[in-house]
């Protein structure tokens, strides 16, 4: 199996390291916040404090950060440094513009970069159950399907460069308007005396269920916000992309439009940081206002 490097040790990329190395792959890792490493020195990751170093050894770039700027820094930093053959498959959330920029600078030095943003959450990559949808060149998809194994329940080639960012922009805004239309929900019901805890289960199996009503349903409606699982920040960065390329491809988006404007509003309020669970607050806040 071929070396591995994996930059960005987050509620993400920690667990999907550990099922790499659970299944017997050479990796080495590297964090801004290196202490984020330690989890994993431990189970047998040889980490980097230079991301030089760490280009120089492995075979195959694995990238799980935050963001297109995120990405964007990373890869400054790394293309100097990269070895014809290398591919570099990014599990990041970003721009469609930005990926095909970076495809195009990797090709010039005979580097493949595979878009392959993952759904799934912590659970998903806990389970090693993660939905990947890749973009780039088939040819090399094939070849590193094997290396995605310890990662996925699935492994999905949707075309050229770019596409696997926008399949997951379609994810997230089923996923987005799911969450907010579940917050409404929740509090609705709890108004007209319904034990909401007990909707989950009511519904399971149904067509309103969803991976999203099992893991934070019950969270919403018992108020368990302690734990964060995901972030509201990313939904409200994925909506964001979603309405800038609705506006570049001529698309009619309304519900992201909306959902965009309600996860902002909830960001804005100090819970940027905290898991989707919490957006039963904003029904919860109006009641508390009429009474």
């Amino acid at each position: 199996m071929p070396k591995i490097g994996f930059i960005g040790i987050g509620l993400m990329g920690l667990p999907m390291c550990q099922r790499l190395l659970g299944a017997g792959q050479k990796v080495s890792v590297w964090n801004r916040n290196p202490n984020k490493c330690q989890p994993l020195t431990e189970l047998g990751a040889k980490q980097f404090t230079d991301l030089q170093q760490l280009a120089a050894s492995v075979d195959v770039i694995m990238l799980c950060v935050s963001n297109t700027d995120s990405v964007l820094q990373v890869a400054d930093n790394l293309f100097p440094h990269l070895l014809p053959g290398q591919t570099i498959i990014d599990f990041s959330s970003i721009s469609p513009d930005a990926t095909r920029q970076l495809s195009k600078k990797a090709a010039q030095q005979s580097v493949s970069w595979l878009d392959s943003p993952v759904s799934g959450g912590v659970a998903g990559a806990q389970a090693g159950t993660l939905a990947i949808m890749i973009g780039g060149d088939e040819a090399q998809v094939d070849k590193v399907r094997p290396v995605l194994s310890p990662l996925a329940g699935s492994v999905t080639y949707m075309g050229p460069s770019g596409t696997g960012q926008t399949t997951k922009i379609c994810n997230q805004m089923l996923v987005s308007c799911n969450v907010l239309v579940m917050a409404e929900v929740m509090a609705m019901a709890q108004r007209s005396g319904v034990d909401a805890s007990r909707i989950p289960q009511a519904l399971k199996g149904g067509f309103a269920d969803s991976i999203p009503l099992q893991l934070t349903g019950t969270r919403m409606a018992q108020q368990d916000f302690a734990e964060v699982k995901w972030h509201v920040k990313t939904l409200l960065k994925d909506l964001d992309m979603a309405n800038t390329l609705a506006k570049q491809t001529g698309s009619a988006t309304p519900m992201a439009g909306l959902g965009a404007q309600l996860m902002r509003q909830h960001a804005s309020k100090g819970y940027s940081e905290q898991d989707p669970a919490t957006l039963v607050t904003l029904y919860q806040a109006d009641k508390q206002k009429k009474e």
